[in-house]
């Protein structure tokens, strides 16, 4: 098995950096690569500490800088220590720069702008962790999106999405038995959507849920009118409260989230 050293070095988060490094690397096997992640690259003196671990350990060099000076530096270095270097964006900015016939703007400035869509998206996870499964009313108005429908119904994974995607997103199960809190009907700030499913298809989820759990298969929580009933009782609250509602039986948890931020987008469109 072949081994190679990979230093991604970047003036920023390095997100952009570390994807592009993952998509290319799923294309070979068995190749060992010993990833050496160096972000909010900024200084000279940070890149003399980076140089002398990339001596210790060759290997190519991965790399997205705007500052011209720190750029040329790191080029001069690679060069005289013989290393592989590749700019990862550069090939898309300079065929955007000529289509649109302007230059690239190189402002470090711009690189706040992911540091600021990073930080918001952490606290966006961090909020919906802190709201799932009912968690947390009394401040759902804080919420971008809420997701409201019977359990298995993709709630916690699309909220896990969703807030990756940098928004703030809660869920609550809808159980007959347990009707949810009047502030879930008085929301002002956050989209509501109501997930459903098919019987057939929550009935066989549920059964294999349990199953998984080594628990007895056949319980209320599979019983066919039951759940029958639950499904019809979310239904009326959807439609008592006009939400909209998407079906997620045959959409993966891809395809769930992106109908939702569809529906956040057009929303946001109507009130503007």
């Amino acid at each position: 098995m072949d081994r190679l050293h990979l230093h991604l070095i970047s003036d920023s988060t390095g997100e952009t950096l570390e994807n592009i490094a993952k998509a290319a690397i799923a294309q070979f096997d068995d190749v060992e690569v010993v990833r050496h992640f160096w972000p909010m690259v900024r200084s000279e003196s940070h890149l003399d500490r980076i140089m002398a671990e990339v001596q210790a350990s060759p290997g190519m060099i991965l790399f997205t800088l705007v500052n011209g000076d720190l750029r040329a530096s790191l080029e001069r270095r690679a060069g005289a220590q013989g290393l592989p270097l590749v700019p990862a964006l550069d090939a898309v900015t300079d065929a955007l720069s000529r289509m649109l016939g302007q230059e690239a703007k190189a402002r470090p400035g711009r690189q706040h702008v992911l540091d600021a869509a990073y930080f918001a998206r952490v606290e966006a996870i961090q909020f919906t962790v802190a709201h799932d499964d009912g968690i947390g009313w009394d401040n759902w108005e804080e919420a971008d999106i809420l997701l409201a429908g019977v359990s298995r119904t993709s709630k916690t994974p699309t909220s896990i999405y969703l807030a990756n995607r940098g928004y703030k997103t809660a869920n609550i199960p809808i159980v007959p038995e347990s009707p949810p809190p009047e502030a879930l009907f008085t929301l002002k700030r956050p989209l509501v959507v109501g997930l459903t499913t098919s019987f057939d298809r929550l009935v066989q989820v549920r059964r294999n849920r349990l199953l998984s759990l080594n628990q007895v298969p056949e319980t209320a929580y599979v019983d066919e009118e039951r759940v029958k009933a639950e499904i019809a009782y979310a239904r009326r609250i959807f439609a008592d409260n006009d939400w909209p509602v998407i079906d997620v039986t045959r959409r993966s948890i891809e395809e769930t989230a992106a109908a939702v931020i569809q529906l956040a987008e057009d929303r946001a469109g109507r009130a503007a």
